[in-house]
């Protein structure tokens, strides 16, 4: 029996994605002094392993799954502290190490209001290739997490096409994570067109894709969530799951979007990452044959133990 500190013991995940040093702040009140020259105090600066995709895989470690990790850092004594804080967590790295691209760090300001702002400096993801993942791993994993999605511009340009082939050939499930572009909002329309249709046409690929109402929308180019679900789905996933915050997950297969409320929370220790852990825990009940419904209520239950702190998902570096 599996025990109910390791709820997912026997699963397994593959992730493609970022890793990278966080530096996580308490929260802090926004305004404009913070803009201008000065200091704030908060309560606590934290070390730790960052990067979607890094996250993802510690997080599913911490679950109990069998987990791979497949990305890229530099040739630097950060990228060997990263590599053995994997290890540590329970993950098995694969690396490919970049003389010329430095390990980054990201700085996560986190705000009272529930906002983020990360300030990165990302050079070995930013330069993650088909190339350098080591793709013999696949086969002895259930599902395939790819995650920063946005990141590189190799993958965008190919690579992931490229990667999913590969999935799909090993005989194993896909998710993606539509998390937030740095372009949006940012960079000319058309480039910013250009790189969500690059996403768009590998869909066809993907069993599962997560993310929250505000990226999917930006993703699909509509203010109405169903319709952006919709369009999603027509473009060839095979499911959504959505990240609803306060007001728990959804799931949509083409038909409807089921809806399942958050599991009350009495405290909030950890108030980032929560969108992570639902995604890990819908990826490692895929194949199981339980009703989404009930999927989506133990994914609650475990994003509302992480919130207060009674779940470890991630560790310090």
């Amino acid at each position: 029996m599996k025990s109910p500190n390791l709820p997912f013991r026997g699963a397994s995940l593959c992730v493609v994605g970022n890793l990278n040093r966080d530096l996580r702040i308490a929260p802090i009140t926004p305004g404009a002094n913070l803009f201008e020259d000065g200091e704030t105090s908060v309560e606590f600066i934290r070390e730790t392993t960052g990067g979607g995709g890094a996250n993802t895989a510690c997080a599913a470690a911490a679950l109990g799954a069998r987990v791979a990790f497949l990305g890229k850092v530099g040739a630097d004594a950060l990228g060997l502290r990263l590599e053995e804080a994997l290890r540590q967590q329970g993950v098995e790295p694969y690396l490919k190490r970049d003389a010329v691209a430095a390990t980054g760090t990201s700085i996560n300001l986190v705000y009272g209001t529930g906002r983020r702002h990360f300030v990165s400096c990302l050079k070995n993801n930013e330069s993650l290739a088909f190339e350098d993942l080591d793709l013999t791993v696949l086969p002895r994993y259930e599902h395939l997490a790819r995650a920063d999605v946005w990141f590189s511009e190799a993958m965008l340009g190919g690579g992931n096409e490229r990667l999913f082939r590969a999935a799909r050939d090993a005989g194993i499930a896909i998710s993606v994570d539509l998390n937030w572009d740095p372009y949006w909002g940012v960079a000319p329309r058309a480039e910013i067109e250009r790189r969500k249709q690059a996403m768009r046409a590998v869909l066809c690929h993907v069993d599962l894709v997560h993310g929250n109402a505000r990226e999917l929308n930006e993703f699909a180019g509509s203010d109405e969530l169903e319709t952006s679900l919709a369009r999603i789905v027509e473009w060839g996933a095979g499911a959504i799951v959505v990240h609803l915050g306060a007001s728990g997950a959804g799931y949509y297969d083409g038909s409807s979007l089921m809806v399942e409320a958050a599991c009350p929370a009495a405290r909030h220790v950890n108030t980032t990452g929560t969108g992570d852990v639902l995604s890990v825990c819908m990826m490692l009940q895929h194949r199981l044959a339980a009703p989404v419904r009930e999927k989506l209520r133990l994914a609650n239950r475990i994003v509302s133990e992480y919130i207060e702190g009674a779940r470890v998902l991630s560790g310090s570096m």
